[in-house]
């Protein structure tokens, strides 16, 4: 206690003393990276994947069209929020001090060389490399006189049947375009049937068909031949304007505002008002003007007037203007030998799939690393509650699935054998919504009672709760992860998945579960973490525990992983523990705000970035705690949003051999110099590769090796 007394003295005096060095301050706006520049950055580094020669061309492909996929809605939710704050007066400085106006400015200058660099990849390298392996997207030059025999045929049977073009005039208006869809403006030369003179119609592709064309064998030559429904539309365009001439036609696409806005006050029910608001995301402020780079300057300024939008939130491109179509190739040209092998998941020592997982569990708590190891006995586990007579109750998060998946099939055929089954589904889950409304009827059909969570809160956190009698008496037992109950995402991202019986974790997880559910004060968690109670708190106490040990001479150490790093006290916390001595490692994917290697601030933090074959999607922290390990896995990353406006958990791993295990995964990352890229003190983004003397390690190629069964 005397201590304490003389260290509040002591600290107190220093804060009173004008004389005294205070430090650097922590808040001051040269210490952080502004949020959607961050963001940007992360993209770019998914477009820098298209020119690594060691993916496989068919996935440097794919990334490609991630990073266009990952552009649209950087564009329909973060450049989009920007323009709101300056459209409604309600400008928002962030920790960097940049005003929105200022950030659309750099966004701008910044995306339109990475949208430019895009497409001269395409161009210049990915086309001519499938080229050369047989795979030919073709021009209307290239068809041979069978090829257009054959394309016409599929325009006069499957296109022009479904196509509506709209000529512009004073009785038809422009039209109201759908967020993301194909169209082409029209210069036309002529008069229509009713004699009318205008020269201008929009043509919208029809959303129903494909966009790209896989030509039959019949009239394909040396190889795979696919054509674009834009060239299509575009080489016999006269025919939907009989007597017209074609003078021009471009392609162009409007990216607008998708992000929902439900005001909560006034709000009776959630899913009834977010029915309505999922009607306005395709028909939202535009954002994004994307048009082919021949267009006419007149008719970018047309197109400009009737969105409006400015100049420099125009893209020219050369070629579609929808590159994430191309994701559809691989199923097109079926050319295993141009993708990364396949792989079967595999599972840990101790964990068979035939036996009871129930008894499994109850001895042991086992681990799961997706998608190195499989997410089959998650699915499992369910199916296995569904059936089995002992089990009374099943509870279960929903953020991200799918209406037809093994998880939703499991807890209705639980609901329906009798069970109590309660699903507590998050319809907010962006782009998700539909699909979870979807969700919610079929669940409920079955008699599951489904609820949304608490209103202002996204219910983010991935937990089932089992209740089963054994031997007369009720036991729990529990999942804890830190991604989605969706079987395809765990084929694509890194995830942890805890599969546990012990009694506390089990009675935490039940007791945020009646938090969900009914109405309650705050109830003591005692394992986990919980948001937005005692996460964000928690965090910043470990932080400074570290820092404790570190000014009192002992090793200290923070490792963490996670897909962002926004929250300013956070921040400020790993900024102190640095200056104290601590060292700190951060495996930040995307975003991040923190400025490492700043002398006297935070010259002990490192923050890589590992972007790889599988998305980076597991968030751990890992503590020192003076030889006292202390391992978290979270369904959290370090942001505002999931620390305070979020339900979200962290979970702790207990098991010794299951923590270090974590311990040496996150060692791995650390020694990854084929997928990790730097962060500077500039902002910049170095990718690493091997020095002279050291081999080349690929963490992600290393955790195959090391736990998938082949």
């Amino acid at each position: 206690m005397t201590e304490t007394v003389e260290t509040l003295k002591s600290s107190l005096d220093a804060a009173t003393d004008p004389e005294a060095d205070t430090g650097p301050d922590l808040t001051s706006p040269e210490l952080y990276f502004n949020r959607e520049l961050s963001h940007l950055q992360f993209n770019v580094r998914v477009l820098n994947q298209v020119e690594d020669e060691s993916h496989p061309l068919l996935n440097r492909l794919m990334f490609a069209c991630i990073f266009s996929s990952n552009m649209d809605e950087f564009f329909e939710i973060r450049v989009a929020g920007l323009k709101q704050q300056i459209k409604y007066g309600r400008e928002s400085i962030g920790p960097d001090g940049m005003a929105p106006q200022q950030v659309l400015e750099q966004i701008a200058a910044e995306a339109h060389v990475h949208v430019e660099r895009q497409y001269a990849l395409l161009n210049d390298v990915l086309l001519p490399a499938l080229e050369a392996e047989g795979i030919h997207f073709l021009r209307r030059s290239e068809w041979t006189e069978a090829q257009r025999a054959w394309i016409e045929n599929y325009f006069e049977n499957e296109v022009r049947p479904v196509i509506n073009p709209i000529g512009l005039d004073p009785s038809h208006p422009f039209p109201r375009l759908v967020n993301k869809s194909l169209n082409f403006i029209t210069e036309l030369e002529g008069k229509d049937a009713f004699g009318r003179e205008n020269g201008l119609a929009i043509v919208p592709a029809p959303r129903s068909l494909p966009r790209l064309v896989k030509l039959p064998e019949e009239v394909a030559e040396n190889g795979t031949c696919l054509v674009f429904l834009s060239s299509i539309i575009h080489e016999f365009a006269e025919q939907l304007f009989p007597g017209m001439t074609v003078k021009g036609m471009y392609q162009f696409r409007i990216t607008r505002n998708a992000d929902l806005v439900l005001e909560e006050d006034d709000m009776e029910d959630l899913a009834q008002a977010l029915r309505g608001e999922l009607l306005s995301r395709r028909f939202g402020d535009a954002v994004r003007l994307e048009i082919a780079d021949n267009c006419p300057q007149e008719l970018e300024q047309f197109l400009l007037d009737e969105f409006g939008l400015k100049p420099h939130e125009c893209y020219r491109v050369a070629g579609p203007v929808n590159l994430a179509r191309l994701m559809a190739v691989p199923g097109l040209v079926n050319r295993p030998d141009l993708l990364y092998p396949a792989f079967t998941p595999g599972l840990p020592p101790g964990l068979k799939q035939k036996d009871s997982l129930f008894g499994q569990i109850a001895r042991q708590d086992f681990l799961l690393l997706h998608p190195y190891q499989s997410f089959s006995p998650v699915v499992d586990l369910l199916r296995q509650a569904a059936r089995d007579p002992d089990v009374l109750a099943i509870r279960q998060t929903l953020y991200r699935t799918g209406s037809n998946s093994e998880i939703v099939a499991a807890l209705v055929d639980a609901a329906r054998r009798g069970k109590e089954v309660t699903a507590v589904i998050e319809l907010r889950a962006r782009f998700d919504e539909e699909s979870n409304l979807e969700l919610a009827s079929r669940l409920q059909e079955a008699g599951v009672i489904v609820v949304y969570g608490v209103v202002g809160y996204k219910t983010h956190c991935k937990l089932i709760h089992i209740v089963r009698r054994e031997k007369g008496k009720l036991k729990g037992y529990a999942h804890l992860g830190t991604g989605n109950y969706h079987a395809g995402n765990a084929r694509l991202y890194t995830d942890y998945s805890l599969l546990t019986a012990d009694k506390t974790i089990c009675e935490d997880v039940n007791r945020i579960f009646q938090q969900l559910t009914g109405m309650s004060k705050v109830m003591k968690i005692r394992k986990l973490l919980h948001a937005p109670f005692t996460l964000h708190s928690g965090l910043i106490r470990k932080i400074e525990r570290e820092a404790e040990h570190a000014q009192r001479g002992k090793p200290a150490f923070i490792r963490v992983k996670v897909n962002s790093l926004t929250e300013p006290k956070i921040i400020q916390a790993l900024y102190r523990a640095s200056q104290a001595g601590v060292q700190i490692d951060l495996i930040v994917r995307g975003i991040c705000c923190l400025r490492p290697g700043v002398p006297g601030v935070s010259e002990n933090i490192r923050v890589r970035s590992v972007v790889g074959r599988f998305l980076e999607h597991t968030r751990v922290y890992w503590f020192h705690n003076d030889g006292k390990d202390e391992v978290y896995c979270s369904s959290a990353d370090w942001m505002v949003r999931n620390l305070l406006r979020r339900v979200e958990v962290g979970f702790p791993v207990e098991d010794k051999k299951l923590s270090e295990r974590i311990q040496v995964e996150l060692e791995a990352h650390l020694k990854d110099n084929q997928l990790s890229w730097m962060l500077h003190e500039d902002g910049l983004y170095e990718k690493l590769e091997p020095g002279p003397d050291e081999a080349a390690f690929n963490v992600q190629q290393f955790l195959l090796n090391a736990l998938a069964a082949s």
